[in-house]
Formats: C-alpha cells, sequence, structure tokens
C-alpha cells in the first residue's frame, strides 16, 4: 500500500514545517512523483512544489539517483524491488483553505499539498500515517481510520487528496441529519461560543439540503457519504470554504460565531451559516454531479470547462435558499440577501462584456487574479449564476403553475447520471423535460441565451409574478461617480477602482490614485467623499461646473475636473420586498418557492 508518514515535533510546529516521508513497495524501475499544481475546487495553478525542500530517496536503506524532471514531478531510478523511500519537508504557512498551514496551535493540510502521486499507482489504496505529533494534538478527517487513530486508508489517490486533516486542540460536537452522523471541529474560536447553537442550526441545513436531492424520507442508504465532517478555522479577519466528498474545510471571522443570545439575524452569523450550506450542497453538486471534462482529474495543469455558473452559481443560489427553507431567516431577510447579489450585478460593469460560460472558462487566469480591470472587464459566475437559477427556477415556476421547479430540475439530473459526470447539453436536456413538452424546449432556450450572453436578465418582471416589490434606488457613488474608494490610516482615501464609461473614468482618474481635496476642500475619510457627492446632487451648478480634485497619484499632484452625471443618469440599486398586494397566484407562487 502506498503510504504517506506524517511527523510534527515541537520544533518543526514553530517552524511552520511538516515531516512527510513517502513509502512505495514495489517501485517501478524509473519510478516517477509528482505533487499536484491545483486542488480540484478552486480554480487556479498554485504550484504547491514550491514549498517542498530536501528530498532524499532510500531503498533498503541506501541513498538512490532522485532527478527533478519540472516544477512538480521527479523521478527515482530504483534497484530491485525493495519499498523505496521518499522523505522530504513541507513549508506549511499558507492559512487558506486551499493548501497546508502549521504552527505551534494548529496544522491542516490537503493531500495536494504534501502527498505526491505515484504514477501508475493511482488506482491502488493509500494510507496516511502519523508519528509524532506535538502533546495533547487531535485529529480530524473525514477519511477513515484504522485501529488505532493515527493510520487513514484511503481507496486511491483521488479519495486521498479529497479528504483534508484538521490538528491540533480544537473544540468538536456532532449531530445526525439523514441517518447519517455529522461532526464539527472549531479551531480557534473564543471561549464559551455557543457551539451547541452552531451544531442545532448547521443540522437544520444539512436535513434541507439532504430534502432537496433525496427528498423528506431520505435514509441513510440514500446519502453519498457514510459520515460528514465540517472543519471551521476561526481568524481574527477570513471568510472562505473548499469542498471535499465527505468533509468541507471553512475558515471564517470568530466574531461570526454564534454567542449566547446571539440573534439568528444577526448579519455575521447569517453570513457564516450562508457558507456552511455553500459547501455542503457541493457534496452534490460538483463533488458528485460534475463538468464532463472533471470525469478524471489532470492534477498537472488547468482543467478548463463553462459550467461554473452551474456547479458555483446554481450552489450560490440555493445556499441561502437553504437558510429560508430551514427556518433561519424569514422572508425579508432573504429577499434581501438576493437584493445585495442583484446590487453587486449591477455595480459591475463587466457584466455586458463577459458571460457567465466565459466566465466559467476564465476562471484560471481572471476570478482568482482580480486587479484594478476586474469589474469592467469579468462578471462573477458565482453572483451572476445565482442570478441565473433565480430567473431558471421562477420561470419554470411561473409557466407550469408551480408544477415544475429547478429543484426537480437538480434530481434529474442526479437520477439521470448517477451523480456523476454532466454537459451543458445534460442541463438543457433536464430543463426541457421538466418544463413539459409545451414550453421545455423554450426555458431550455432562454437559459442557454442567459449562460452565453451579456444581456440583463428579466428578473423584474419574473419576481413580480412570484408576489416580490422590485423597488429602485437612488444610484450608489460607485454607480454616479464611477469609481470605487477604500480608506486606509495612513493613505487616507485611494481610488481602487475606476467603472468603465463612468464620470471617473472620463476625468482622468487611475487606481493608487489619492484623494487629496475637492474644490478645496480636505478629504481624508470615506464620509467626505459621500458629502462631496450628496453637495455636488444637491448644487444645481454642478450640472455645468465640474469638481476640482486634487489628486496625489506617484508623488505627483495633479488637477482633474470631475463632471458628475445628473443624479438620475446613473442606473440605481434596487430593494426586493414581499408585494403584500400580489393576487392569490403570485402569493401560492412564492409560498411554495421559499418553502421548498
Amino acid at each position: 500500500m502506498i503510504s504517506y508518514r506524517i511527523d510534527v515535533t515541537e520544533a518543526d510546529a514553530r517552524a511552520h514545517r511538516f515531516r512527510v516521508t513517502l513509502g512505495i513497495p514495489r517501485p517501478a524501475r524509473e519510478q516517477r512523483i509528482s505533487l499536484p499544481v491545483w486542488i480540484p475546487g478552486s480554480y487556479l495553478v498554485r504550484e504547491f512544489a514550491r514549498h517542498l525542500s530536501g528530498l532524499q530517496a532510500k531503498q533498503g536503506g541506501r541513498d538512490v539517483p532522485l532527478r527533478q524532471l519540472d516544477k512538480a514531478s521527479w523521478r527515482v531510478c530504483c534497484e530491485g524491488r525493495a519499498t523505496l523511500s521518499i522523505s522530504f519537508n513541507v513549508h506549511a504557512f499558507d492559512p487558506s483553505v486551499r493548501a497546508a498551514f502549521l504552527d505551534a496551535q494548529r496544522g491542516f493540510f490537503n493531500g495536494t499539498s504534501l502527498c505526491p502521486r505515484v504514477h501508475g499507482r493511482e488506482a491502488e489504496p493509500h494510507a496516511v500515517v502519523f508519528g509524532s505529533l506535538p502533546r495533547g494534538w487531535q485529529i480530524a478527517s473525514a477519511m477513515p481510520p484504522a485501529a488505532g487513530g493515527r493510520r487513514f486508508v484511503a481507496g486511491d489517490y483521488d479519495e486521498l487528496v479529497d479528504h483534508p486533516f484538521e490538528l491540533g486542540n480544537f473544540w468538536r460536537g456532532s449531530f445526525v441529519a439523514g441517518g447519517v452522523a455529522h461532526e464539527f471541529v472549531v479551531a480557534g474560536a473564543w471561549p464559551g461560543f455557543d457551539g451547541e447553537r452552531l451544531l442545532a442550526d448547521t443540522r437544520r441545513i444539512c436535513e434541507a439540503e439532504i430534502a432537496l436531492w433525496h427528498g423528506a424520507k431520505a435514509r441513510a442508504r440514500d446519502l453519498p457519504f457514510e459520515r460528514y465532517l465540517f472543519m471551521l478555522n476561526a481568524v481574527d479577519e477570513g471568510q472562505g470554504g473548499l469542498e471535499h466528498r465527505a468533509s468541507t474545510a471553512l475558515i471564517a471571522a470568530r466574531r461570526k460565531l454564534p454567542r449566547a443570545g446571539t440573534n439568528v439575524d444577526d448579519e455575521g452569523y447569517v453570513d457564516l451559516l450562508g457558507l456552511i450550506s455553500h459547501e455542503y450542497l457541493h457534496t452534490w453538486n460538483v463533488k458528485r454531479l460534475r463538468p464532463a471534462e472533471f470525469a478524471r482529474y489532470d492534477y498537472t495543469q488547468e482543467n478548463y470547462t463553462e459550467l461554473l455558473w452551474f456547479f458555483e452559481g446554481f450552489t450560490s443560489y440555493y445556499d441561502d435558499l437553504m437558510l429560508r427553507r430551514a427556518g433561519l431567516v424569514d422572508e425579508a431577510r432573504y429577499l434581501g440577501l438576493i437584493a445585495k447579489n442583484v446590487n453587486a450585478v449591477l455595480a459591475t460593469p463587466g457584466r455586458q462584456v463577459q458571460s457567465v460560460a466565459q466566465a466559467s472558462f476564465d476562471a484560471w487566469v481572471k476570478y482568482y487574479r482580480s486587479d484594478e480591470n476586474t469589474p469592467n472587464a469579468t462578471i462573477s459566475y458565482y453572483a451572476k449564476g445565482a442570478l441565473v437559477a433565480l430567473a431558471l427556477d421562477l420561470s419554470l415556476r411561473g409557466a407550469s403553475g408551480g408544477k415544475a421547479t429547478l429543484d426537480d430540475v437538480m434530481r434529474a439530473l442526479w437520477a439521470a447520471s448517477s451523480g456523476g459526470p454532466i454537459s451543458e447539453a445534460d442541463i438543457l436536456a433536464a430543463v426541457a423535460a421538466v418544463a413539459g413538452p409545451r414550453r421545455g424546449q423554450a426555458i431550455a432556450a432562454e437559459l442557454s441565451r442567459w449562460v452565453h450572453d451579456t444581456d440583463e436578465l428579466p428578473l423584474a418582471g419574473l419576481l413580480s409574478r412570484s408576489g416580490v416589490q422590485w423597488r429602485a434606488q437612488p444610484a450608489t457613488l460607485a454607480q454616479r461617480w464611477g469609481l470605487r474608494v477604500a480608506e486606509s490610516a495612513l493613505t487616507g482615501v485611494k481610488v481602487t477602482h475606476v467603472l468603465r464609461g463612468g464620470a471617473a473614468e472620463r476625468a482622468g482618474l487611475a487606481a493608487g490614485d489619492e484623494l487629496i481635496a475637492a474644490d478645496g476642500w480636505r478629504l481624508r475619510r470615506l464620509d467626505d467623499v459621500q458629502a462631496l457627492a450628496a453637495n455636488a446632487d444637491a448644487s444645481s451648478k454642478r450640472a455645468t461646473a465640474p469638481v476640482t480634485l486634487l489628486v496625489s497619484r506617484d508623488q505627483r499632484m495633479l488637477s482633474l475636473p470631475l463632471a458628475a452625471p445628473d443624479a438620475g443618469a446613473a442606473k440605481g440599486s434596487v430593494q426586493l420586498a414581499v408585494d403584500a398586494a400580489a393576487g392569490a397566484t403570485a402569493r401560492a407562487l412564492r409560498r411554495a418557492w421559499l418553502a421548498g
């Protein structure tokens, strides 16, 4: 069996260093190994091999030649069939969920960061064995443990790297959902956080999502895992998650954890519950149902697909909807979450440049590498993909009188593919079949246009027919002036983005400019900039007289004329609310949509 021994001494932990020994019984004469350059679920080449050092190969206690072939692969010239042992160190100081981290308090790693692939042996069982660990440290993973609790076995390499490990002293609790044991471990939490509340609310999310995929009477044998593990690292600032086949790694600001007496509508806690909901949904939608291009991962390079709008965007639609169906947020809060996403998309000029299908394909070079031009050139397949899902769900419900839903489409795809790879053609076929012969092909064609074109989605009308008011709100500063700014204690107010076609672009402002003064008045804080915009709105002379901005750029002082547009010219934001005057049909559609 291929094995990886992990050793961590107290000194190693302080030095952020994992010691790894790879054991390969019966190696090939020229045995090749390689470390993945990316981790599934996070679409960026991250070059994990840059953290490896000190590689040594031995057979029968003797050194054997080891040669590096490229940035992430090596070849060992073996002598006979004796077990090959390759040892190395891994620097681990990435606090995200995508790589590896180690210090005196905590350890975490994904197999893609510590466990090289043994070429030709990927289909065999693989074991992770822990040797020395700091005193009192626990181990948590969804990988099945063997006797003793320090040896874990995966069926093959793909499974091995799909089970991250949490190490250290952490809080842990458990519950049962769908007849299956679920465990939650939390590292870095403040003492006294309300763990029982977190477990109870997470259980309600899990039950709602199990019902989405398998019905209200789902049994343990229906679920695609035998146990499930949530791993949450609580930090000062940060948020993110990465899905795995039977677990998820989460990171969130510790202030978002529930405390005794926390209101469920607390914005930070709702945000955390949405993250939990999103990553748990991925257990079905991307870990089992997945793009046909991901039927087999290529760990050596980018794996392209145009379907992240479905696997990330549709998951983003359901994550907050599941909070509503689980009874964790009310209608008003849920509609507010939709409006927040709508406004984020409306504030992104790139929605008129890039389709969500193209955004999916470009994820490798654009989504994770944002810069000052990102809002102008791209659209988030998460954010707009979620709105595509919303539009599709409401279209199906409206066309069928509530008899056909996006839930039906998701379950149909699961059944037709046996929870496996699917293509865009499969998605469109499922939509057509669920919608029925009268409207099916038309709705499927409409979905295809939404995905491949850059036209605005017909959300206002669809929401109105479902008993939801679409209320236009005044344009924000970013929308009116076409710029985004940030405040710093050291540099004052700086421009972060200049939006295409706006007043800031016409004035010649650039990302990185420090806003010093306007019409002779000092600008020190964001509030000052907001006041400037309000004064410009209130002053009738602004229609003809621009604001004179004093800007610092690369140590030079520039005077730039900023002509603010007419207050009604810029597209504003949106507020959504329950329509109290909606008819019976619209009210029924809304209730069924939000209740599931």
